[in-house]
């Protein structure tokens, strides 16, 4: 469409010439838009779709079996995972399919995470959601043992994250879980929940309130739906980003009630 108005542009303004060269450009753009539309909403972002959630059930089956075996707790665990995210039929199938693959011990975490990064190397809010949501289900238990740990951090190794900005995001996400939208929170709240609320910002207690609302919005911002699915993020794992943004939400609420204290 772009290379005939192109050209029917370029005749009015100056005959056959820029006829042509507006027809040339045109189709450059046509071709551009195809490519960004096939990325968007084509095969490509169901590709990125398919390797996002391989991925992240494969590394937990990895991260399962870290200590040498899966125990019956783990599979529970992983199943109750499943179940919070709404998985049913052929998708909860899949799911526990590719745990089981992650679980093995012919299973490698390099080749995978290579598959990973081919898709998501310019997408670093990809990246971002994939290592969080591995600490997210690693953390489901209330703690994390060395071993997982150890995988966790190779995992991030592999997106590019350097060791600071690894512990940073495990702080905040440990703090995360602290927090929840049901205003159990007030005012009075203690010291050690007022510093917990500043580490699920990822800010430090000095902040201005300025730059506390800037942070809280760029999370908030990184953990909207339609964003996450728009960069390949799969629907069904949109639950963890639901439930992140209403624990960013309660420590942001806590922390603007006690500063207007």
């Amino acid at each position: 469409m772009a290379k005939f108005i192109g050209a029917i542009l370029g005749f009015l303004v100056g005959g056959p010439l820029l006829a042509l060269l507006g027809f040339a450009v045109g189709t450059f753009f046509d071709r551009g838009l195809g490519q960004a539309m096939r990325f968007n909403y084509g095969t490509g972002r169901e590709r990125i779709q398919g390797v996002f959630f391989d991925t992240v059930f494969r590394v937990m089956g990895h991260i399962a079996k870290a200590d040498g075996r899966v125990c019956e707790s783990e599979v529970a665990q992983t199943e109750a995972i499943i179940s919070q995210l709404g998985l049913t039929g052929s998708r909860r199938q899949d799911a526990i399919d590719r745990f089981k693959e992650g679980s093995e011990n012919s299973f490698e975490l390099e080749p995978q995470m290579a598959d990973f990064m081919e898709v998501a190397k310019s997408q670093p809010l990809l990246r971002q959601m994939l290592l969080q949501a591995l600490l997210t289900m690693a953390l489901a238990d209330g703690e994390m043992a060395a071993a997982e740990r150890d995988i966790v951090t190779r995992v991030a190794g592999y997106l590019g994250v350097s060791a600071k900005d690894f512990q940073r995001l495990l702080d905040m996400v440990m703090a995360q879980r602290g927090f929840n939208s049901s205003g159990a929170y007030g005012q009075d709240a203690s010291g050690s929940e007022l510093k917990k609320a500043y580490q699920a910002i990822g800010v430090e207690e000095s902040v201005s309130d300025a730059e506390l609302k800037r942070a809280y919005r760029k999370l908030m911002s990184q953990h909207h739906p339609d964003k996450l699915i728009a960069k390949g993020v799969p629907e069904d794992m949109m639950k963890i980003a639901t439930e992140k943004a209403q624990e960013i939400q309660a420590a942001y609420d806590l922390l603007k009630k006690n500063r207007a204290a």
